[in-house]
């Protein structure tokens, strides 16, 4: 299916859906030829544009904080109950708002000023992650607290991941919007690499209590980028009903092949593979008899592969962008089943290195795709269907999988969500099969 013929389609099911379509300006530039220059380097484009620039320096001191929250709060847990379910308990919660209200967020997202809303939720992720400092500081933090704090910053998550995705094209425009999502990533995994190791060695050092407190401060950062970003005030817009906004996005996201494809791999790799994390703490402490500065280096590898996976995402050719959902999903599955039969600490963060990568390679494909064919007017809400799909499946399958570690083993959960992975894969492949597998420009 060509791309005209994808906004054929959806162009006819407003039509159908008697939805007036939001006025939207012509497209800037064509995807193919935004993806024309392939140097090693013709990512580093994108800092030509101010705001990006602010919104990188903020973004990337903030991720460091959030990453040293998600390794420590990964440890306390499990120190306070030795639990592999109750992980995966967390990260439910965590990411189960996600699931449920990012579409919603996808409508705020496509309706109003996206800056003015992004300082909303970053400041109240600041108080939650100073929420959890104090709790601890004060020796009073219980697993229920970690818990319900978790079920907050989820639902902040549900509305903040749309509007952050959403608001890249804002920043840099299409020309260069495939390097702006390369570059998103590489700033994602550079925080993994560096801030897991960090974490490990300060809960070593100064305890527990310190890590919330550094996320905490890290916010004010992006806040203040934030603040200092300037836009172009956008033309008001006319919009249909929520619920008949959520039914649009959908049906457009369903009937376009290349959206529907990506969304269903990232949604069953990420359920079933993605919630290995949330069981590295478990690995690490009872399969390789590790503290807390070895499963701050098993994040590390994790960040390492990713970070490998997002440059390789930059120089991923157009006529390769379809099948590199396809291949990635394979090979994280397949990476998945040789971890989990690993024993030997040095051994299982070589094989975290592929299984990063490629899920990497996955997501961010998938996110190229879906706002390279995505209409401007409905990119907030196939965003949302994106963050629904990855991190909003991630819970069930933490919970699934930890339920099976508990009962099972780590090693057995981790090899069934490989395998699903896997299976997910070749369905995937076979779907495609008769149709073309090239991004071609409208």
């Amino acid at each position: 299916m060509t791309a005209d013929s994808i906004l054929e389609t959806g162009l006819a099911t407003d039509t159908q859906l008697s939805v007036q379509p939001v006025e939207a300006p012509p497209p800037e530039v064509s995807p193919a030829q935004a993806l024309e220059d392939r140097s090693a380097f013709a990512f580093l484009r994108v800092f030509r544009h101010r705001n990006y620039r602010l919104f990188f320096i903020g973004q990337l001191i903030s991720l460091m904080g959030t990453w040293i929250t998600n390794v420590t709060q990964g440890y306390l847990v499990y120190s306070l109950t030795h639990s592999p379910f109750l992980l995966g308990v967390v990260s439910f919660c965590a990411a189960v708002p996600v699931f449920f209200f990012s579409m919603l967020g996808g409508i705020i997202s496509d309706r109003f000023d996206r800056r003015r809303l992004l300082l909303l939720t970053q400041g109240l992720a600041c108080a939650q992650s100073l929420a959890l400092a104090i709790l601890t500081l004060t020796g009073v933090i219980q697993v229920c607290m970690v818990v319900c704090l978790a079920l907050f910053q989820g639902f902040i998550n549900a509305f903040d991941i749309p509007l952050r995705q959403a608001m890249t094209v804002d920043m840099v425009g299409k020309e260069d919007l495939r390097h702006a999502i390369s570059l998103n990533s590489m700033m994602f995994n550079l925080a993994r690499v560096v801030g897991p190791p960090v974490a490990g060695i300060l809960i070593a050092l100064v305890g527990i209590g310190v890590c919330f407190s550094l996320d905490a401060l890290s916010y004010a950062a992006v806040i203040v980028c934030l603040v200092l970003m300037r836009f172009t005030p956008l033309a008001p817009r006319k919009h249909a009903d929520p619920l008949r906004a959520i039914r649009q996005g959908f049906v457009y996201s369903w009937r376009t092949r290349e959206i529907r494809l990506s969304l269903f791999l990232i949604m069953f790799c990420s359920a079933f593979g993605a919630a290995y994390l949330t069981l590295l703490p478990a690995i690490a402490r009872d399969v390789l008899h590790q503290g807390s500065e070895g499963l701050g280096f098993l994040y590390g590898a994790v960040g390492a592969g990713a970070l490998a996976g997002a440059y390789t995402l930059a120089r991923v050719p157009d006529r390769h962008l379809l099948a590199t959902p396809v291949t990635a999903a394979l090979g994280f599955g397949l990476s998945l089943i040789a971890f989990s039969q690993s024993h030997m600490f040095w051994l299982s963060m070589a094989l975290l290195l592929p299984c990063s990568f490629s899920l990497m390679l996955l997501g961010g494909s998938t996110n190229s795709i879906i706002q390279l064919v995505s209409r401007d007017e409905m990119r907030g809400r196939v965003v949302s269907l994106y963050a629904m799909a990855f991190l909003g499946m991630m819970p069930w399958g933490a919970l699934i999988l930890g339920f099976v570690a508990e009962h099972a083993g780590t090693g057995i959960a981790i090899t069934l969500g490989g395998s699903i992975c896997v299976a997910a894969a070749l369905v995937a492949g076979y779907d495609r099969r008769g149709g073309t597998w090239r991004l071609k420009a409208g």
